[in-house]
């Protein structure tokens, strides 16, 4: 399985080709997306642990990528549509007071990531397998320092003073295989609700976890999608959705939870000696948000809460908020 996930990667990187099967839809969909701390219960207020992130990405139509990638993704999964994207990411990291020009050694270390992913997505009645291949850089080349505090310059807010201090620099590559379920519940006075249990495992040298979860949505028009998406980890369910000319919505609440073996942003580099922590072996998280699709756009967003990461994280509890706009066309 691991050698058909790194070679389904490296298929994403092709060029798109020009022989192309019968499609059901010919949409591309272009996805922005924000991620913050800045709408958080921490007591603090924002500016640590996962304190942003960033995203923009393509996702193809329906069996338009390269044939090849239809043959993989139904030799794996079966009969199906095949879409496959790319996401360009940016994440950042900061320990709770970023006042202090040398960070807290029980604190999270400064760690910024930044990382191109290729996407293999299989979608039938009722599942969605996701198969994702990124590579990148940990540490100063992926300019955290420079994002943060530009901004901060922007917003005349107090710059993060420990950068200097950050997780040198280590290339970074991840490998993600995770299925999502679809299943009906029933309607009632013309609202649809369902359930969307999944189970995801991601390795690389970034992170080693297997997560579980499971989401909750009432609304209408619920088969056009699969739930609406985060920056990984976490409970995300997919850039690809369907066009209506009606509105299609839904409120939705969940919970999910991660066996951690390994995250390089607590744990430290894996090549070189860093700054470290140490991680919890086990975080739970749950969230509630609501999607809306009408004409080919989806807007939604996601309120995240977080058990503790590490031992000594103050707070315990963590959340930020996600949001993102896609555009079919």
């Amino acid at each position: 399985m691991i050698t058909k996930t790194f070679l389904a990667g490296a298929l994403l990187c092709l060029p798109i080709s020009a022989a192309r099967a019968q499609s059901a839809d010919v949409n591309s969909i272009w996805t922005i997306r924000g991620e913050n701390d800045v709408v958080s219960t921490a007591a603090r207020g924002s500016d640590q642990n996962y304190t942003a992130g960033e995203e923009f990405g393509w996702m193809s139509g329906t069996n338009r990528g390269p044939d090849v990638a239809n043959d993989l993704s139904h030799s794996l999964w079966g009969d199906g549509t095949v879409r496959v994207g790319l996401t360009l990411t940016q994440q950042l990291f900061t320990p709770s007071n970023k006042a202090l020009l040398v960070p807290n050694p029980r604190d999270r270390p400064y760690a910024g990531y930044d990382f191109l992913t290729g996407i293999l997505l299989h979608d039938t009645a009722n599942t969605r397998d996701t198969l994702s291949l990124s590579l990148g850089v940990i540490g100063p080349l992926a300019q955290g320092g420079e994002s943060q505090n530009g901004f901060h310059t922007l917003i005349k807010d107090a710059h993060a003073h420990g950068w200097s201090h950050q997780l040198p620099n280590e290339a970074a590559v991840e490998v993600l295989d995770q299925r999502t379920w679809r299943m009906p519940i029933g309607q009632l006075a013309g609202l649809e609700a369902d359930v969307l249990p999944a189970l995801a495992v991601g390795v690389g040298t970034v992170r080693d976890y297997a997560q579980a979860s499971t989401i909750v949505r009432i609304g209408q028009g619920l088969d056009n999608d699969f739930g609406v998406t985060r920056i990984r980890p976490g409970i995300s369910g997919g850039d690809a959705y369907g066009a209506s000319d009606h509105v299609s919505w839904y409120v939705f609440a969940g919970a999910g939870g991660q066996a951690v073996a390994r995250d390089a942003f607590l744990d430290g580099n894996l090549f070189s000696r860093s700054a470290h922590v140490g991680h919890l072996p086990f975080v739970g998280e749950w969230e509630a948000g609501l999607g809306i699709i009408w004409r080919g756009v989806r807007l939604s967003y996601v309120q995240t809460w977080q058990t503790a990461e590490f031992r000594h994280q103050s707070p315990a509890q963590f959340s930020f908020g996600s949001m993102a706009l896609s555009v079919r066309f």
